[in-house]
């Protein structure tokens, strides 16, 4: 990897600073990329990485050009195998992989989740309507679907499994003896379904809206006792090993915090346990005032019951998102994990006397894995130029996970005896472009408030002694995501990364920008004052991740265009809104344009007129409010299933900029969801993005508009 870019701190923004620089000739690259959208794309793309409870298999799911299929590994050779034989791309996604007990089957999910109208996703308009379908698969390569739903939880007998329908338990049984049916029926919408020790009896959570219970459920019995119910939001049961008590988190609730705003404090939560037979409950831990009173919860469990009686929590006590540990008993809690990094994700040993962990520990711009005890030192398993992510352990040890680099994408490998190698040979297409990609830089630059600011620039591999480049700077969606030194391990940014390295090999400068509000960088980074629908805060970092171009001496200032998807759509169109003199073109992949319209869509409840003021500043922190300044031209891209941005933001958007004379490129897809689930979109999407970038930015813009 090459060393730090250093960007140079603490000069002044001047107005007009475009002017100033001295003109030199535009690069005379070629525009022409020796690879195409297709081609970088055609990569496959693994993810949902398990181990087998028994025995020695690691099962993984891989999509590969739109279609998805399970794979297995098992020892000792551990060569993976294609298990599944789906060859379209149909965009039916597979998800929620679980080995049975035995290790011989494995349970997944076909389909996604229902939208608010109950629609299943059918991107390809099918005549049928889709399904989201429990599936079972052999080892040996048979295939069948179970029942229709998601959130399969299979019983420690191998024999029945729990699952969710509509938000309702149903259970069946693995051979067919029992078909499936309803467990019981609850107001609200169950989750988290967790297995007894002895699978008599299963928890869940209850979400009822602004509460949420712990019940467990007695199948002996009938009957569901609900564990110390209260005003607030329960969640993540855990079960104790001898299948007496459950654990569980207690975040009180807060009905006033809106999504989109930050929230660095908040009335304490805690962990409880509680009897499984009579429901009564105690605290074990508090999270004092403060700091790390406010909820934050891991990918994977967020509470984790191990052999030594000891509970396994995150924490952001000292501002980083982290692992702590507190006796059952109740006590002080324990640092698991000291140091200015995160903890991202965390899974239990096969023995559950230590746990595994995902962190940017010691490389804040990548993500390695880590074993902890509960009162051990930590021990790094993966350290490189790499990134490794989902670990899986077998129950002797052997250790597999997640992998890519800066050319590499994401792929299963295995570490045996010490060495690591992949799970499949030869898991590149012969199209994929691995020669030509370039290997991103990490750089630093500082916002005007003093906020220090990562990202990755990919430089085009020709350069010319000199010249300028068009520039494109990258903004992810989330907000609560990190674009990293490589290929991402969420298959949207897997395949964002894919466009900034396709624009590199085409002669840009690419810029992606982690901004503020994002995570890997610590609680007040990603809880920024005054960002999002509370006063846009990180477009700061957007005029900044200009000024870092225009100071650049192989960038032409006057051709730099800015693209996003999701939130990062929303920073696309503020930038052009409130910059159309410093962006000369955008593409805007559904996009945020009014903070009211967007925070109702995740909580029905809000009500813009009756919280005047912060409706008003919401509208102000939008790229709407600044509409009479957007000069630059714009693609939109959105699909009109999406059930993140309502399809209207792109179509208000337009009848607005129409109206102004601002002109407007557009890319729909009906029927499609929020991220593409056909292979097809992405590389259309990505297609048109280049030319409409090329149209506009291999020339210096036409118009220009003003900061408002």
């Amino acid at each position: 990897m090459s060393p730090p870019v250093a960007a140079s701190r603490g000069r002044m923004w001047a107005a007009g600073i475009l002017g100033l620089l001295a003109p030199l000739a535009p690069s005379t690259a070629s525009a022409q990329s020796p690879y195409s959208v297709e081609d970088i794309l055609a990569a496959p793309f693994a993810t949902d990485l398990v181990a087998a409870p028994t025995g020695a298999a690691f099962a993984w799911i891989r999509y590969d050009r739109g279609a998805r299929n399970i794979w297995i590994a098992e020892g000792p050779e551990y060569v993976g195998r294609q298990l599944t034989n789906w060859t379209e791309d149909d965009g039916q996604d597979l998800s929620q992989l679980r080995f049975t007990p035995d290790g011989r089957q494995v349970l997944f999910v076909r389909g996604g989740g229902p939208n608010r109208s109950g629609e299943i996703p059918n991107p390809r308009s099918e005549p049928e309507p889709a399904t989201q379908m429990v599936w079972v698969a052999g080892l040996d390569g048979t295939s069948r679907p179970l029942a229709e739903g998601s959130a399969p939880a299979i019983a420690p007998d191998g024999r029945t499994i729990a699952f969710l329908n509509r938000g309702q338990m149903f259970t069946l049984t693995l051979d067919g003896s029992a078909p499936p049916g309803p467990l019981l029926r609850i107001r609200g919408s169950a989750g988290s379904l967790a297995w007894s020790p002895d699978g008599g009896r299963l928890a869940f959570v209850s979400n009822r809206g602004d509460h949420a219970f712990v019940g467990v459920f007695s199948l002996d019995e009938g009957s569901v006792r609900y564990l110390d119910p209260s005003l607030d939001r329960d969640g993540s049961p855990t079960w104790s090993p001898d299948g007496t008590a459950v654990a569980f988190i207690r975040v009180p609730n807060e009905g006033t915090q809106l999504p989109f705003t930050p929230l660095r404090s908040a009335l304490p939560w805690s962990i409880r346990v509680a009897d499984a037979a009579t429901g009564e409950a105690r605290d074990v831990w508090r999270a004092p005032p403060g700091r790390g009173s406010a909820f934050q919860a891991m990918t994977g469990p967020s509470l984790i019951w191990l052999a030594s009686d000891r509970l396994v929590f995150p924490w952001e006590r000292e501002g980083w998102h982290q692992l702590y540990s507190v006796p059952v008993a109740g006590g002080p809690a324990t640092h698991l994990t000291p140091g200015d990094f995160e903890v991202e994700s965390v899974l239990p040993s096969p023995d559950r006397e230590s746990v595994y962990y995902v962190s940017n520990a010691d490389d804040i711009d990548r993500r390695h894995i880590w074993r902890v005890a509960a009162e051990g030192e930590p021990e790094a398993l993966t350290s490189g130029d790499g990134i490794e992510w989902n670990p899986a352990v077998t129950p002797d040890g052997v250790l597999a996970y997640l992998a890519a680099d800066g050319r590499t994408p994401a792929h299963a490998e295995v570490d045996a005896g010490g060495e690591r190698r992949p799970l499949v040979d030869g898991f590149m297409p012969d199209v994929f472009p691995f020669e030509s990609l370039v290997e991103p830089q990490q750089v630093t630059f500082e916002s005007e408030d003093g906020m220090l600011i990562h990202g990755q620039l990919f430089l085009p591999p020709v350069s010319v002694e000199g010249g300028r480049h068009p520039a494109a700077v990258f903004f992810h969606g989330g907000s609560r995501r990190q674009m990293l030194l490589g290929w991402h391990y969420m298959r949207y940014y897997h395949n964002t990364y894919a466009l900034n390295q396709y624009l590199a090999s085409r002669g840009y400068v690419v810029l992606s920008v982690n901004y503020r509000s994002g995570t890997g960088y610590g609680l007040e980074f990603r809880e920024a004052l005054n960002y999002g629908a509370r006063g846009a805060s990180e477009y700061r970092d957007v005029v900044a991740a200009a000024r870092y171009l225009a100071e650049r001496d192989d960038v032409d200032a006057t051709r730099v265009g800015l693209w996003g998807g999701s939130y990062g759509g929303y920073l696309t169109a503020l930038g052009l809104a409130r910059n159309s003199d410093l962006f000369a073109a955008g593409v805007d992949i559904h996009g945020v344009h009014d903070w009211n319209v967007v925070i109702r869509n995740f909580v029905p409840s809000y009500q813009p007129d009756a919280r005047e003021a912060v409706a008003r500043l919401a509208f102000e922190s939008s790229p709407m409010a600044w509409i009479d300044g957007w000069r630059s031209p714009v693609l939109l891209i959105h699909g009109d299933d999406d059930r993140n941005v309502p399809f209207s933001e792109s179509v208000d958007l337009v009848e607005s900029l129409r109206k102004r004379g601002v002109e407007v490129e557009q890319l729909v897809f009906p029927d499609e969801v929020h991220g593409f689930l056909l292979h097809r979109n992405w590389v259309t999407a990505f297609e048109r993005s280049a030319e409409f970038m090329d149209a506009h930015l291999r020339k210096a813009p036409a118009t220009g508009g003003a900061n408002p």
